[in-house]
């Protein structure tokens, strides 16, 4: 149950981000530069971002729809996101993602431990100071973004089906486009 009353009850933080409109059209407008907008990085990649930094977080409806859309973005590869999210330094990507996730975890725990060390592995790994840029602020935008749904209590469905069917939307689509 939510900690504050929706207009409506819709799941996850559109619901919350309908309660006030004009901040909600402008997380949404960040969320769209971010995963879509221009960048080094494809909309999978940054939405594996996205999906590693949430499930660190615990956060479960984050979790659950930026999955999704990293696994529809992937051409429907679930097994890579499962992946990623048990042991980055394990999963079938390449060694840029690699290097870039072991950034997105150390911002998404205290950013003040990435070292020079961490952007050199990066960058050896054949990340751009683009993609090193982008992945800091995806990994940091996700924390604020999973703390905004945990921390109003956001609806969480339960049902996986509701997740891939929101993944499917945003790898189509986008977030500005309306999902009603």
């Amino acid at each position: 149950m939510p900690h504050i009353a929706l207009r409506a009850p819709v799941d996850g933080i559109r619901g919350l981000m309908d309660t006030k409109p004009a901040s909600g059209r402008k997380l949404s407008e960040l969320a769209e530069q971010l995963l879509r907008g221009p960048s080094p990085l494809t909309v999978g990649e940054r939405e594996l971002i996205a999906a590693y930094v949430s499930f660190r977080n615990g956060t479960r409806y984050c979790t659950g729809s930026h999955s999704a859309a990293a696994a529809h973005a992937l051409g429907g590869d679930y097994e890579v996101v499962e992946a990623v999210k048990r042991d980055p330094a394990s999963a079938p990507v390449g060694a840029r993602m690699r290097a870039l996730l072991a950034l997105a975890g150390k911002v998404r725990g205290d950013a003040r431990t990435v070292g020079e060390e961490d952007v050199a592995a990066a960058r050896a790994a054949g990340a751009d100071d683009e993609a090193i840029h982008d992945t800091v602020l995806i990994a940091a935008a996700f924390c604020m973004f999973n703390r905004y749904v945990d921390g109003l209590a956001a609806i969480t469905p339960e049902d996986p089906a509701v997740y891939d069917g929101i993944g499917a939307f945003l790898a189509a689509k986008g977030y500005l486009a309306d999902r009603d």
